[in-house]
């Protein structure tokens, strides 16, 4: 048996017994219901500040009018929020028309002052002249209403609400990905990569402290070498993320299925500019090379430490690095022929999110494979370098210092 077949059989025994050691745990089903926890305090952060900066459920639109022009008002306004989506944010509150009694301005001022409900913005007078008192989160309402007294005004003098012009709006489907697609589906793509690692491949770090507290690293280290470890470890790691990524992704393609028409043809149509089953294997090859370049290091990193307070001490670096490559792969993302580009895909670290994002904006091919190998070899270099750290920094088994010619000849 080669050298490189042995080496690669203990790895997969070491990969083995961490995968099923991993995996087969309570601890583990804890980990897998992870987001639904981030979503639940999400949800529960979002209802909090919408209470503290406040509901506009209960906002309103007035106009001052005689009853001889409400229902030119309620068809222009009608009219009008055809131009908003439908129960968006943007979406103007409800109008209410109000017959004018005594002096108009008294009576909008007041309106601001009533109980039953929030005045956004209230219009009286002259529809050619006429006057709109907003509160300070009415500014778009307002606009609103100056743009329906124009428009009221406009109709008044034409003699009807009906629209002039019959259109006939047709969706036309681009035959290919279009800049501002390939744009977005690069950018989607790293945050998606940069989620999943950010996620995954700090767990990484603590993986050896166990070895180390209970003595079994020194077991391991004399029946194999201490790369067959590290690599075996990052591939046992690695078995568990994508079983985690497997179950998150099949709940969310049911879920989307069982989703109304309307709702899931509402979601943008992104298409990579390499085409969607080549991007689609370029995003599991990157999120492989990530993972492991990351986890690497970060498992290199981490078996130097010897306490927990030392892990804990190494969260924040390691958050901070993964934030910086993120940053930088997004920087390359939206700007493709920029040197930041260039430095984000020749890094290492940065390399397999910046290629998945130049793989949503440019049907080039070879780069990929230039790119893997370049962060397969990168892979190799960590787990080697990290294996003679450990070696020589904890174990304290370097080989002997050589012996120069002189203290030879002195022997």
């Amino acid at each position: 048996m080669s050298s490189f077949a042995r080496t690669l059989r203990q790895a997969l025994t070491v990969a083995r017994r961490d995968f099923t050691a991993t995996v087969f745990t309570p601890t583990f089903l804890l980990f897998l219901l992870a987001p639904v926890l981030m979503i639940g305090f999400g949800t529960v952060g979002g209802i909090g500040a919408q209470s503290i900066v406040g509901d506009d459920a209960g906002m309103k639109m007035v106009v001052i009018a005689p009853p001889a022009q409400a229902p030119v008002l309620l068809a222009t306004d009608k009219q009008l929020r055809k131009l908003f989506p439908k129960k968006g944010d943007l979406t103007p509150p409800p109008l209410t028309i109000e017959t004018p009694t005594g002096d108009p301005a008294a009576q909008a001022r007041a309106y601001f002052d009533n109980e039953k409900f929030d005045a956004a913005a209230v219009l009286f007078g002259p529809l050619d002249k006429p006057e709109v008192l907003y509160a300070r989160r009415g500014w778009s309402e307002a606009q609103f209403l100056s743009q329906l007294a124009e428009q009221t005004l406009r109709a008044q003098k034409l003699g009807s609400t009906t629209p002039l012009a019959t259109v006939t709006q047709t969706v036309v489907k681009r035959g290919q990905a279009s800049p501002g697609g390939r744009g977005q589906a690069a950018s989607i793509g790293v945050f998606a990569m940069f989620f999943i690692t950010l996620f995954l491949s700090g767990q990484a770090v603590g993986t050896m402290a166990e070895e180390r507290s209970n003595k079994v690293i020194e077991i391991l280290a004399a029946a194999v070498p201490l790369e067959s470890v590290f690599f075996g470890k990052l591939i046992g790691m690695f078995g568990a993320a994508v079983l985690f990524v497997l179950f998150w992704a099949t709940i969310i393609i049911n879920a989307t299925q069982l989703l109304p028409a309307e709702v899931a043809g509402s979601f943008p149509s992104l298409v990579a500019a390499i085409g969607a089953p080549i991007y689609a294997l370029l995003f599991i090859l990157y999120f492989t090379m990530a993972y492991m370049l990351l986890g690497a290091m970060f498992l290199s990193i981490g078996a130097q430490t010897s306490t927990q307070r030392e892990l804990q001490m190494l969260s924040l670096p390691i958050t901070i690095f993964q934030m910086m490559m993120f940053g930088l792969a997004l920087g390359a993302a939206t700007r493709p022929d920029s040197w930041i580009a260039t430095a984000a895909q020749v890094f290492p670290f940065s390399s397999p999110f910046a290629m998945i994002g130049m793989a949503g904006s440019s049907p080039a091919i070879w780069p990929h494979l230039l790119a893997l190998a370049w962060q397969v070899l990168w892979v190799a270099i960590i787990i080697t370098l990290g294996a003679r750290w450990f070696r020589r920094g904890v174990l304290k088994s370097g080989s002997p210092k050589r012996k120069s010619k002189i203290e030879a000849a002195a022997a």
